[in-house]
């Protein structure tokens, strides 16, 4: 009985450590908006309407969702599936807004325990009203990690700002603000996408954007430490999807 009972023990414990094992290997693969709002009407996006859920959807087949039951919405056209920290699962990337101090970028990812979690976000800009419109998410200078880059108020201040996200111990990251340029937008008020976004015609990672008065096409490139633009021709809607395509 008591080399029974150490067996079944050990099946038992094994079939433990197999099915956490199973629920750790979840992940992200898709991902979508869901309930529909209006209490942040900044209308920037063509209508009043935002979100206050983000609803994922697993390897497995289930869904999980996290809500914002007051204070932040989600101002954004959808998210962005994408593996930020480099481990081969993906997270999202999403825009936010708060009622008082307006948007910020974010990333929210799967926990140990399998929940949805914030797991690293920007600054709010720091006004109401005050809006970001993404550009990328890719490791844009070869060094193994991933940046993220956005054009802060595209419609007013028009800088491009690039963060690192840097995976840290004890499930800790860091994400800092490595380059800023000014003088591009990729949205104006109203418009229900984003224009431009990130290209590799062969000579590595490219972000396309509209300069600041929407009279020509540029492309950004980021080394590491800086910024470079370079102007590719006068900007049309189709121009700048060709420039998009290399």
């Amino acid at each position: 009985m008591r080399v029974w009972g150490r067996t079944a023990l050990g099946a038992g414990l094994a079939l433990a450590l197999v099915t956490t094992s199973q629920a750790a290997a979840q992940e992200i693969v898709s991902a979508r908006y869901d309930g529909p709002t209006t209490r942040y009407p900044h209308g920037v996006l063509g209508d009043d309407i935002e979100y206050d859920t983000l609803l994922v959807r697993l390897s497995d087949g289930r869904e999980i969702s996290a809500r914002w039951a007051r204070d932040i919405v989600f101002e954004d056209l959808a998210p962005r599936v994408v593996d930020v920290d480099g481990d081969g699962a993906p997270e999202v990337v999403v825009v936010e807004s708060h009622e008082s101090q307006g948007a910020r970028l974010a990333i929210w990812g799967l926990t140990d325990g399998g929940n949805l979690a914030t797991k690293a976000a920007t600054p709010f800009i720091g006004t109401r009203f005050r809006w970001l419109a993404p550009v990328a998410v890719a490791d844009l200078d070869g060094d193994g990690l991933v940046e993220l880059a956005y054009v802060d108020r595209p419609h007013l201040a028009k800088v491009l700002r690039v963060w690192r996200y840097e995976p840290l111990r004890a499930g800790h990251v860091a994400l800092t603000e490595v380059a800023t340029l000014e003088g591009v937008s990729n949205h104006r008020i109203g418009w229900d996408y984003i224009a431009g976004g990130l290209r590799d015609c062969g000579q590595g990672p490219e972000m396309v954007l509209a300069d600041a008065g929407w009279s020509s096409i540029v492309t950004v490139t980021f080394d590491g430490t800086s910024l470079s633009r370079r102007q590719l021709g006068d900007y049309t809607a189709d121009a700048l999807e060709r420039a998009l395509g290399c």
